[in-house]
């Protein structure tokens, strides 16, 4: 039965079927032909599969998102962002990382930062002389950075639906791998700003920086009081969540008074669309898992895998290629869902840290979000740029090679990333 289900799901993939219909339908086909399975069972382990208090943080989240990117707490941080580094060289493209590092830490969801932040930082970037292909580069991996600092949508469903890692650990060592990956990108835009000799912002006084400091302190207070608050055990990541979006609607809709009923309703109707395509994948995948654990499919993976790779230097090489090329064709939940199950195991044995283990499997889909041909980030990028493939390649190049050498550190120096995991313990 596994034999057809796997090639199943490689038959619907090639003709270019939704995931979610991938992985359920191949499922459901392979346990009506060659097994005696009841298929009510498997509806029952899809319904058992988002019954989990923990997945309650993702529709939050995502609804939080959306709150901040349309109440106005993007282009505060933006300003506040300038205003501490604009004057540095290099200082408007630097401005572009911070505050999509920022931003991440607000919404969770690599696509909407880019967005957010694309739609004011690119007109701004080319005015200035940068060339459209470094520009777009910047765009699109400064956003993936979204996918490793909490509060990550990815993170969650790895820690709560596919292994038993903590969440909050997750959040906690994501904070240090998202700090490698953004400084790596600084110290690259520092050098190339400095060689091009690129123009820079007049530096900003101290009361203009205060200015902008206090403009943003409402949209700058969020990361503080989820992370805080979990860390502190105030509440959980999911009971977070639900502040979260509480927070940004009194927020947008109260404080910066850029909330109205029409647009709290339009971003209502979107949450919900991109909470359900979310879960509906997770579903899906509860009922593969499932399955293939039944045909006893990880156990022989990682005995494979024990028996054949003795070293965990070289498990995590094979790991790392085999998600940078899964990256460039998958979004980052759904290759998550599908390589999580069968490494974890194998992992397990050969002594790895689960935590470093979740936060090195981001890492890599982090960078497949910009990775072509089919990274996610290319496409929402070229929506702002109006650039093609061939342009925007030389400025992708760029970016992705100073993030290899990140996640070289991340993989192969695990306390550069669990530093703050072991300072909390």
């Amino acid at each position: 039965m596994t034999n057809l289900l796997i090639i199943l799901i490689i038959l619907l993939l090639f003709i270019s079927a939704p995931l979610f219909v991938a992985l359920g339908l191949a499922s459901f086909v392979s346990v009506l032909v060659l097994s005696n399975i009841e298929p009510m069972i498997l509806v029952q382990r899809m319904f058992a599969g988002l019954d989990q208090f923990a997945l309650m943080a993702l529709p939050f989240f995502i609804l939080a998102a959306n709150i901040m990117e349309g109440g106005g707490l993007s282009d505060r941080i933006l300003r506040w962002a300038r205003a501490l580094v604009g004057h540095l060289a290099g200082g408007v493209a630097m401005t572009t990382q911070v505050s999509s590092m920022f931003f991440g830490a607000l919404s969770g969801s690599s696509p909407a930062t880019v967005i957010a932040i694309g739609k004011i930082m690119y007109p701004e970037l080319i005015r200035r002389k940068y060339d459209p292909s470094f520009a777009a580069g910047l765009l699109a991996s400064a956003g993936s950075v979204s996918l490793i600092i909490p509060p990550s949508i990815t993170l969650i469903v790895l820690g709560s639906v596919i292994t038993t890692v903590s969440v909050g650990d997750l959040f906690t060592a994501g904070i240090g791998a998202g700090i490698i990956f953004g400084m790596a990108a600084i110290v690259y835009i520092y050098w190339y700003s400095k060689k091009n000799n690129m123009p820079r912002d007049k530096k900003a006084t101290f009361g203009e920086l205060m200015d902008a400091t206090l403009k943003a302190f409402w949209a700058l207070l969020i990361p503080v009081i989820i992370l805080g608050g979990i860390y502190l055990g105030i509440f959980t990541p999911t009971e977070a969540a639900g502040i979260s979006a509480v927070y940004a609607l009194v927020v947008s809709a109260f404080i910066y008074r850029e909330m109205s009923w029409k647009k709290l309703y339009q971003v209502c109707v979107e949450s919900a669309i991109t909470s359900a395509q979310v879960l509906v994948l997770v579903a899906s995948a509860q009922i593969l898992g499932w399955l293939l654990t039944r045909g006893g499919v990880p156990q022989q993976i990682a005995g494979y895998l024990t028996e054949h790779v003795g070293s965990a230097l070289v498990f995590l090489l094979l790991l790392n290629i085999a998600l940078l090329i899964m990256g460039m064709f998958m979004e980052g939940v759904a290759a998550i869902i599908i390589v999580a199950p069968l490494v974890f195991p194998a992992a397990m044995n050969l002594g790895i840290d689960p935590i470093h283990l979740g936060i090195v499997m981001i890492a890599n889909l982090a960078i497949g979000m910009y990775t072509p041909p089919f990274g996610i980030n290319i496409f929402v990028t070229q929506t702002i740029t109006k650039l093609n493939m061939m342009e925007m390649l030389p400025g992708l190049k760029r970016f992705l090679i100073v993030q290899f050498a990140a996640l070289l550190i991340i993989t192969y120096i695990p306390e550069s990333a669990l530093f703050l995991l072991h300072l909390f313990e």
